[in-house]
């Protein structure tokens, strides 16, 4: 057998390849190393009936495109997410084609890994014709999910994607989050946290199995490294008691005993542990010393009935009660850290409930995308505090579909 030695760098274009595209970048890119990735895929771009094909992966606060580098890779220069072609197809999740009506035209694909956004993929050709169209997007979607794995061992990406340094509590969040983004037919899911670079003790987590979905959105007290040590800790503790199969009450006691046997009586964290019944759009949430979901329907904010908060998690005597809402189809629901609403500008107005509930509803009524949904709401949120948080700001947001739901049927 090759050993990983011998693994070729550039690809093999012949005749065979041609007739498979897909099948030849699989092949060669079986035992490629990371940093090769953009090269095997710049070659690919003749199979297709491309003169180019570039990848471009979003830093971390997703508003600068990275071009990927590689030998023989076409130079190119970043590209903004808000006010380029690229981040439109970024924003849109869809194919986007330059409004050149000269040759060479260009393609622009979102790098989707399931509905994970990575970045952009340019597609560049004398004509870009709806066969070549297909045949890239197929490319792209593998290329997509080749670097999500590539990116569980190497350091080739999160280099790439980065403005600037992380700071270590940052380092440490950004590797306890699942992916930013992910649906089936029954659910969607978002998170976002900021600043991107420098988050500490703000952190979410999710699992969907089977009929169930499981979230969480935490505050730990405190900033910098002691908040992010606090919240890997209370992460992987809801983790181990999610997946012993727990309740919500037990869970949450878990996470409260954790917490208070690892810590002093003065470290503490806030939290919503919610869980939704895919089938029936039931959901219910422990209310740890946190705000309450915001739901949005039909272009209105829904008031859960009244849910009495238990004190953070670390200072709990007793074990919290559930709280219960029913969603309807469509419905979408939001769990946020007060640095969202308590963001402030220079002269002190706070972002508030109120904005937060309209952004929602105009996000809604528009139509975006719950990932792109939430890159928005940051970005609004960072405008009203100048680029100046005062508090980490982190949110998730659920929406139970009109669709695949048992209340459909």
């Amino acid at each position: 057998m090759p050993s990983s030695d011998a693994a070729p760098a550039t690809a093999d274009v012949g005749a065979s390849a041609a007739a498979d595209p897909l099948r030849s970048l699989l092949h060669a890119t079986r035992l490629v190393a990371p940093e090769c990735l953009a090269t095997i895929v710049a070659e690919h771009a003749q199979l297709l009936g491309a003169d180019e094909v570039v990848l471009y992966l979003a830093d971390y606060d997703q508003r600068v495109l990275h071009p990927l580098p590689g030998a023989g890779v076409p130079s190119r220069q970043q590209l903004t997410v808000d006010g380029s072609v690229a981040g439109l197809a970024f924003r849109r999740v869809e194919a986007t084609r330059a409004p050149e009506k000269n040759s060479p035209q260009r393609l622009w694909l979102p790098l989707l890994n399931g509905t994970n956004r990575l970045g952009v993929a340019e597609v560049v050709a004398a004509e870009i014709t709806d066969a070549l169209e297909a045949e890239a997007r197929a490319l792209t979607a593998v290329v997509a999910d080749l670097i999500a794995v590539h990116d569980t061992h190497s350091d080739v990406f999160a280099r790439l994607r980065r403005r600037k340094s992380l700071s270590l509590a940052a380092e440490i969040q950004w590797e306890l989050l699942p992916p930013l983004s992910f649906a089936t037919d029954r659910v969607s899911i978002a998170g976002a946290l900021e600043p991107g670079y420098d988050i500490g003790g703000d952190s979410f987590d999710y699992a969907v199995n089977g009929s169930c979905a499981d979230f969480l959105m935490l505050d730990a007290v405190g900033h910098g490294l002691p908040a992010a040590l606090l919240a890997s800790v209370a992460i992987g503790s809801y983790r181990h008691a999610r997946r012993d199969g727990l309740d919500l009450p037990d869970i949450s006691a878990a996470m409260n005993s954790t917490i208070s046997d690892q810590f002093s009586g003065s470290r503490f964290a806030t939290a919503a542990i919610a869980r939704l019944d895919l089938h029936t759009g039931q959901l219910q949430w422990v209310n740890a010393g946190h705000a309450a979901p915001l739901v949005v329907r039909d272009g209105s904010v829904m008031e859960p009935p009244p849910c009495p908060p238990h004190p953070p998690l670390g200072l709990q005597k007793d074990e919290p009660g559930i709280c219960l809402f029913q969603l309807q189809p469509g419905d979408r629901v939001m769990l946020y850290t007060d640095g969202i609403v308590e963001a402030r500008t220079p002269g002190g107005e706070y972002f508030g409930e109120e904005r937060l509930a309209d952004f929602l509803i105009r996000a809604m009524t528009a139509g975006d995308p719950l990932p792109e949904t939430l890159r928005r709401l940051v970005a609004a949120v960072l405008a009203h505090q100048a680029d100046q948080l005062s508090d980490d700001a982190s949110v998730v947001l659920v929406e139970w579909p009109a669709q695949g739901s048992d209340a459909d049927t």
